[in-house]
Parts: C-alpha cells; structure tokens; sequence
C-alpha cells in the first residue's frame, strides 16, 4: 500500500499530518483526511490509499462515504428551502404530502430533522429496494410508530427519508438533483453519491473496509444502501467538503445560500430532543456536543466500513472534520481528537452520564423490545449481569447501573461503549422501552413478574 501524508495551507497544527499517519498505522486504517480551520485559515492532511494494496493515494479531493453525516446536509438543504419560503419549519407535512393523511398532520419538518418524529429507525434493508416515495406510503404509518410525534427523541433513518421525499415534492426534483444544485454546487462541492441510482462520480471515492486487527485481517466492502434511503445516509465527501458545510456556522457564513438566522435555528436544540447516549443535544440536523462553557455541533457517520465525523464550535469560528475508510476509524478518531487537545484545541466530545453505581438488573427490565424491524432480547444472568441479544448478536457481562443505564461495547471498537437505558412509562412507572445509541425501542410483551423467571446460565 503507497502511504503519503502531506500538510496543506497552513502549518498548524505542525504535527498533524504526522500524527494522521502515526494514528492510521496505528489502528489499521488504510487511507484517511482530516481537515483544521481556526482563526479563518484551514489545514489538511491525507494518509495512504483509497483501497487497501492499491497504489491509489487519498487526496485532498477524494471523497469517502460519510453514512449519516448525509443527514446534516438533507437538514441544511430542508432549512434553505425553508429560509427560501417553500417550506415551514412548523407546518403540517400533510400541507406538502396529503397522501400521508392523519399522520401527516401530526409531523412537521422541525420533528422530522431534529428525531422527534416518532417514526422507527428503518425497515428491513431488503424493503428499502423501491421507490423513494413508495418506501415512504409504506413505512410512514400511525401503526408502525415508535411513540407520540414530538414526544421525545428517537433516531430515525425513515424520519430522513420522509425529509428527502417533502424536498422532491417542494422542489419538482429528485433529491440527489436538488442536493446538487441548491446546497453542493454553491459550497464548491463536487456531487459524490454512494447509490447506485445515482450517476458516477467525477472525482476519486474511497472504498470502505473490515478491519479486524487482531487477526491482522482488512477486507474491502461495498456500500449497501438503497436508493430510496439516500438522504439519510447516501453522500461521499472529503474533509475539506465537510469544513466547507461547516462553515456555513462560522462568521460571516455564506448568507446568501444560508442566512445567519436559519443557520442560528438549526444549532437550536430542540426541547424534546434528548439523545441520550449520543449527544448533549440534538437541533435540525446537528448534535450539540459540550465541553466546559462551548458548545460544538456537527454529526458521526458511518458508510459500510468507513468512519466519518465533524465538529464546528460558531463562536469561536473552529471546525475539525475527519474521514477514514475503516471500520476502526472510531478509535483512530478518539485518539486523533486526544492530539488536538493536547495542542490546543479541546474539541467537544459526548461524556455518559451515568451514575456508575452498579445493581443488580432491577425488576421488570428483561423481555423483548422492538424498533420496526430492530429487535433486543434481555434477560438477567444468574451472577447479575444484562445479557442483550440484537439482531442475533449476543453482548453478556453488561452491567447495570441504579439510574436504569448500562453500557456496552460497539462493533469492532476497542474504545467505543454505548450507552444506553431503560425507559418507564410516566403514568405506571414500570419499564416499557429500551434506548440504544439513540434509538428506542418498545416492549413486545408484558414484563416477567420476577427476574429470577428468566435467568439464563
């Protein structure tokens, strides 16, 4: 594999382009960017290759698929058209969208980017394979919500869907055009899309990997996205692309794309947004990270086997943006933030906050518990541990704390532990939900009248 590691416009941080590389050797990455603006000058850095043994470089240019980061970029490219007057923040979808009926009316583009719609987190893969607006009449149903729209948070990829077919509909083109034209062209972005509905790319795009360090295994994967879900998760972009939309947040910002006051409206978090164990906050399109008296916004994303992250801190007009083509890339990008720290530059980042007084599993937490076709089986072992099953995947040793959290590992992540909990209904008191990395999921069946019921070996 052919690495490079070269710093562009500005020498600082001086070390950054060594530490990319020292970090990327590190936690088996094979090609990465990042990208630094402060005090209004920007430095980048790119490392190693766009496949693993390939002698393609990764440029300044090339583009890497940013998975959810898509979001931010589908919210900003809602807020211009709100800003523009075609659509409102407050209004009833069904003004836009009549065929989605009484749900329609309940829903709004402020519940829909900001994950308080109440809508799952996403079907089936295999069913995403139609229509955009198809996917939409399918899924988009009272029946099939996770709660009451505007009742609280709960990530949704659907919710992003829906948010991208109310953009065709307004706009007369299909999103990836629309994408394009009103918010890519005039940021200086080159269009890159990751679907296959989508034309090609005109400029190099990263391929996603498997790492598994222990076995010294890295294998190319292919991204698997749908078409119909392209505005939750369906761009390619460089870290200079993501400095690029975050300077939209930086003064003077670009006014005549993006006026300050819809760009001050987006940072808003909204008051039922709480995206417990994933943010500080969550507004239209942006998480709200805190680290002492700042407050940074940006949005993580992960594409099959790449990592994907940026942060911007408006008052101080700062922004940090990172892209790897690994499924280690969180590690990479933890440690990568420690650097910045220590030169300088504290970056907001989410803490759990968690009392970390374990118990043992409180009554009424085991059963099984659904977010559209995302499912979690829980039981209590016989030495007081959580044991989750998800999607097949068995997680033991999963202790629980006297403020119904927990924690556990991610995927292919040494550093990374989710944190999640346990939700009660307000009314009764007893469990009826589960929240893991931001997603809610509700009981499928009454709660076991003793734990001792359910202990597994």
């Amino acid at each position: 594999m052919k690495a490079c590691a070269e710093v562009r416009h500005v020498e600082r941080p001086p070390d950054l382009a060594g530490a990319l590389g020292a970090l990327a050797r590190q936690h088996k990455v094979p090609g990465a960017q990042v990208a630094v603006l402060e005090d209004g000058r920007t430095v980048t850095a790119e490392f190693g290759a766009l496949k693993y043994g390939s002698d393609r470089p990764v440029t300044a240019d090339a583009a890497f698929p940013v998975g959810s980061v898509t979001k931010s970029l589908t919210a900003t490219l809602a807020m211009v058209l709100v800003a523009d007057g075609d659509l409102e923040l407050d209004a009833p979808v069904a003004e836009y969208l009549p065929e989605l009926r009484d749900l329609g009316g309940q829903l709004t583009v402020e519940r829909l980017l900001s994950h308080t719609s109440g809508l799952a987190a996403d079907p089936d893969s295999e069913e995403a394979a139609t229509s955009r607006r198809r996917y939409v009449l399918n899924y988009c149903r009272s029946r099939l919500l996770i709660q009451r729209p505007g009742a609280g948070f709960s990530y949704s990829n659907l919710g992003y869907v829906l948010a991208g077919h109310l953009i065709e509909t307004v706009t007369g083109l299909g999103w990836s055009e629309a994408m394009e034209s009103v918010l890519l062209r005039p940021l200086g972005i080159r269009p890159a899309f990751t679907t296959t509905a989508d034309r090609l790319p005109d400029r190099p795009v990263a391929t996603g990997h498997s790492v598994r360090a222990g076995v010294g295994r890295t294998r190319p994967v292919q991204q698997s996205l749908s078409a119909a879900e392209a505005p939750a998760g369906g761009l390619a972009l460089s870290a200079t692309d993501l400095v690029a939309l975050a300077s939209l947040h930086v003064d003077p910002g670009r006014p005549a794309l993006l006026p300050a006051a819809a760009a001050a409206l987006m940072r808003r978090p909204v008051p039922a947004a709480e995206p417990f164990g994933i943010a500080d906050g969550w507004a239209l399109g942006l998480a709200e990270y805190r680290h002492g008296g700042t407050r940074w916004y940006g949005h993580d994303g992960n594409g099959n086997g790449t990592a994907c992250y940026y942060r911007v801190d408006p008052a101080a007009g700062r922004v940090i943006a990172f892209t790897s083509n690994a499924s280690t890339g969180y590690d990479m990008w933890q440690h990568l933030l420690a650097e910045l720290g220590r030169s300088g530059m504290p970056i907001g980042a989410y803490r759990s906050r968690s009392s970390q007084r374990r118990v043992p599993v409180p009554p009424g937490c085991v059963g099984s518990y659904a977010n559209g076709s995302l499912e979690y089986a829980v039981s209590a072992t016989a030495d007081g541990f959580l044991r989750i099953t998800i999607e097949g995947e068995v997680i033991d040793k999963i202790a629980c704390y006297d403020d119904l959290t927990f924690s556990l590992p991610a995927a292919e992540s040494s550093q990374c532990m989710i944190t999640g909990r346990f939700v009660c209904d307000p009314v009764s008191g007893t469990v009826d939900g589960i929240q893991v990395g931001g997603r809610l999921a509700r009981r499928q069946a009454p709660p076991a009248r003793d734990n001792r019921q359910r202990l597994t070996a």
